[in-house]
C-alpha cells in the first residue's frame, strides 16, 4: 500500500507544483490543475501520452476533457490522501504539456 505524504514531505514536494499552477483542495487532500491546448487534438493527445505514463506508474488520474481543456486532479484513494505517486504523475503531466 502507498504512503500517505508526511507534513515535512508537503513543504518540499508541493512547492514547485502549486508554482507551476497546481492548487490543493484540502477537502479530498488532492491537488487540481487545468489544461489549456490549442485544440481537440493537442488536448487528446497529451491525455494519451499522460495514460501511457499513468498506467505504468498503476496510478490513474481523475481528469475531464472538454475540446482543448483538461482538468485533473490527483490524490492516491488507497492512502486516503496525497503520496508520492501524486508528486511523480504531476511533474511528469506539466513536463509532457510544455511538449
Amino acid at each position: 500500500m502507498t504512503e500517505k505524504l508526511s507534513d515535512a514531505d508537503r513543504k518540499t514536494d508541493l512547492t514547485d507544483l502549486l508554482k507551476n499552477g497546481w492548487s490543493l483542495d484540502e477537502a479530498r487532500d488532492a491537488i487540481f490543475k487545468s489544461y489549456k491546448f490549442k485544440n481537440f487534438i493537442e488536448a487528446f493527445g497529451f491525455m494519451t501520452r499522460a495514460a501511457l505514463h499513468a498506467e505504468k506508474m498503476n496510478h490513474h488520474p481523475e481528469w475531464f476533457n472538454v475540446y482543448s481543456k483538461v482538468d485533473v486532479t490527483l490524490t492516491t484513494h488507497d492512502a486516503k490522501g496525497l503520496s508520492g505517486l501524486d508528486i511523480t504523475l504531476a511533474q511528469k503531466m506539466d513536463a509532457l504539456a510544455k511538449g
